[in-house]
């Protein structure tokens, strides 16, 4: 019985692990300015916020419970103010439970701010980044955190740099069409499970999961690990999934796609994806079609379609001569002496 998939999205992750990882796997450094413990303070959404007007003082529409950056503007703004109007300006924000405030281009807070942060138990954290720049990464960074994701049963493989993610029930053989790609010189991304996440728009990002990563499970032989077996270049960490091949068994009951004129699709956390329904039967060399249907998928991506091309050469051909008298003709006109 298939596998149903798992569909999950993340509700908050805590300050300290957005600092973290916006060091580690995005680049930025982070630096804290007080030693407040970040562990506890919760971040639930990845939109980001200036608080500038918050800081001027009308908090109406403060949105609070988001990530809170002072760029140029709002560090100078506080350091032009006397003490007092300076203090009370800041305790507009800390009025309410902000996750964390974060300065931009090196700015800093006088010892005195820092110490009302750490009093209310917000953490305050300083970049060398331009704010322009830092707010795209992060919010790149919280988007994808917070993006929807499922796990689906299947294998996804880079064929000509186009995801083919092979479904079909278990013991079809996915796992045995993911690995004779990747002898064929394309690369693993996930087998068994898949985590897809989506991405704005119609983009769905793969990968495997932590624990399984680019092992394999092959019926009859065991765990395979592709990484160590065929190298480096035989393995990726993520890729975008663009086709849905499903693999299932034969039934002459069923009507097949012959010419290619209506598309199906395949639906993954809202996303439609074309989806090939692959009829398997002995003898037929799947990896070969798995190949063919990524080269098809990149001919129509860049604007050539074999179904269309047909069917206007198929129209041409019924125009001049009418369907009584076309007949299917040689492709060539006259065979030279060359009798290859």
């Amino acid at each position: 019985m298939a596998r149903k998939p798992k569909t999950f999205k993340k509700e908050s992750i805590s300050v300290a692990f957005a600092v973290e990882q916006l060091d580690k796997t995005v680049g930025i450094p982070v630096k804290p300015l007080n030693a407040e413990n970040a562990e506890t303070k919760l971040i639930v959404e990845s939109n980001l916020h200036r608080p500038g007007m918050a800081l001027a003082g009308y908090l109406d529409l403060f949105t609070h419970q988001r990530v809170q950056v002072l760029g140029n503007t709002e560090c100078r703004f506080l350091a032009g103010l006397e003490v007092a109007d300076r203090v009370r300006a800041f305790n507009n924000l800390l009025k309410f439970p902000i996750p964390c405030i974060i300065c931009t281009e090196g700015n800093q807070l006088d010892e005195k701010l820092l110490s009302l942060a750490s009093n209310a138990g917000v953490p305050v954290y300083v970049t060398e980044v331009p704010s322009t720049k830092f707010m795209f990464l992060l919010r790149d960074f919280l988007e994808d955190q917070f993006a929807p994701q499922q796990s689906l049963h299947g294998s996804l493989v880079d064929v000509y740099g186009i995801g083919l993610l092979i479904i079909g029930p278990a013991g079809i053989g996915k796992s045995e069409v993911a690995l004779d790609l990747v002898e064929r010189g394309h690369r693993l991304v996930a087998d068994d499970v898949v985590m897809a996440t989506r991405k704005e728009g119609q983009v769905l990002m793969g990968s495997g999961t932590d624990l399984v990563q680019h092992f394999m499970e092959i019926r009859g032989l065991g765990l395979v690990d592709v990484r160590a077996m065929f190298g480096i270049r035989a393995i990726r960490f993520q890729k975008r999934i663009e086709v849905v091949v499903n693999l299932h068994p034969w039934d002459p009951d069923e009507e097949y796609t012959r010419l290619g004129m209506v598309e199906e699709t395949y639906d993954i956390l809202g996303a439609e994806l074309p989806l090939v329904m692959l009829p398997i039967t002995p003898g037929k060399n799947v990896t070969v079609l798995c190949e063919v249907i990524a080269m098809n998928h990149l001919l129509r991506h860049y604007g050539y379609d074999p179904a269309e091309v047909f069917a206007e050469r198929l129209a041409e051909r019924i125009r001049k001569k009418g369907m009584a008298s076309a007949d299917p003709g040689r492709g060539i006109e006259y065979f030279e002496h060359d009798y290859e």
